[in-house]
């Protein structure tokens, strides 16, 4: 009498539903395709083509980032579609404050059982935020992994790379005078939501219960994908001279992200009265009683980006954001004083 083996299967690996889901997103990915790119998705690495791309003598940059714990919204309310997008932002908006064309994105995506529906939709988001980006999907992992992950739980974390010519690497030249211009964010991002979570709590409401500041549920509201500046960033950097640095304003909020770009001996001055608050902040800060420095130090309080321009560039820079459907304000000046000072009242 033989014994019956153990499979994998019975494990809790499906290797065809892996297979599966390959075929599954394999039209996503292609729809990301970009010049430069030279293989498809199943390789055993992925390939691509720098000289295909542009470039002459090409400094590469890397990036990679994951969602943090607003992953575990999309978890509670199966709201996973957008959350794609807040991956590919986390790379690619930090790429570009290198200087850096986006040019390909790999995914990392590990549960406990694969759901291929869940998985698809997860990864056609990734896939839409590489097209909003120029930026080709070209390859990832998808790790099943019983035993490691709660039934219904998942992870995601994201490479980006790109590529700038050689010398043209941001920050460079930024000198006192330089205007900020802010641009504008579209809810709170991909950071901070450890505090947001416990604020909610603190609520009393639950992510399907109306949002206070806007229609739809809470959670909802609360899942916006992180803005994408690539286009915008790209076409300002493009114009000679006009950008002198760039700060992705993540965790840390303007306080901390901001001196990131800045060198020794300079600072900024803000006035927080010169672009309007988004009433989730404003929420944020009544529900968790949050004074304004831990604000401006945890969120992005509305401006996701900030570009350094030189004074007599900032008309065509703010010109290429807004091309690209972006709302900028001037919100403050380079100055000869370290650090970040505040003028006007955020709440």
């Amino acid at each position: 009498m033989t014994k019956n083996g153990i499979t994998y299967a019975d494990a809790g690996v499906d290797i065809d539903a892996g297979n599966a889901l390959v075929e599954r997103i394999k039209p996503a990915a292609k729809r990301t395709a970009r010049p430069g790119t030279m293989s498809g998705l199943g390789g055993f690495g992925a390939l691509f083509d720098l000289k295909a791309a542009g470039f002459v003598d090409p400094v590469l940059v890397a990036a990679t980032d994951g969602v943090g714990t607003k992953l575990r919204i999309a978890i509670d309310t199966g709201n996973v579609d957008g959350i794609g997008i807040d991956l590919v932002a986390m790379c690619v908006n930090d790429l570009i404050c290198q200087g850096a064309e986006p040019l390909f994105f790999l995914d990392y995506f590990a549960t406990g059982k694969l759901e291929l529906d869940q998985a698809t939709r997860i990864i056609e988001g990734i896939a839409e935020g590489c097209a909003q980006s120029g930026c080709a999907l070209i390859g990832g992992e998808t790790a099943e992994m019983p035993g490691m992950y709660d039934a219904g739980d998942f992870d995601l974390a994201g490479f980006s790379v790109g590529a700038m010519e050689r010398g043209a690497t941001l920050p460079r030249d930024v000198a006192q005078g330089d205007v900020l211009l802010g641009i504008a964010s579209n809810g709170v991002h991909s950071n901070g939501y450890s505090l947001v979570r416990k604020i909610v709590e603190v609520s009393g409401l639950g992510w399907d219960a109306d949002c206070p500041w806007d229609e739809g549920t809470l959670g909802a509201a609360l899942l916006a994908p992180t803005t994408l500046y690539v286009k915008g960033a790209v076409a300002a950097i493009a114009e000679e001279g006009a950008v002198h640095a760039l700060a992705h304003i993540t965790g840390g909020g303007l306080t901390e992200n901001l001196p990131r770009v800045l060198p020794e001996g300079l600072g900024a001055t803000i006035d927080l009265q010169s672009w309007e608050l988004p009433p989730v902040f404003g929420w944020l800060a009544a529900q968790g009683g949050l004074v304004e420095a831990e604000m401006l130090k945890t969120f992005n309080c509305g401006i996701g980006m900030v570009a350094v321009v030189p004074a007599d560039k900032a008309a065509v820079v703010r010109a290429c954001f807004e091309g690209e459907g972006h709302a900028v304000a001037e919100i403050g000046r380079i100055t000869d004083a370290p650090g970040v000072q505040y003028s006007g009242s955020l709440l």
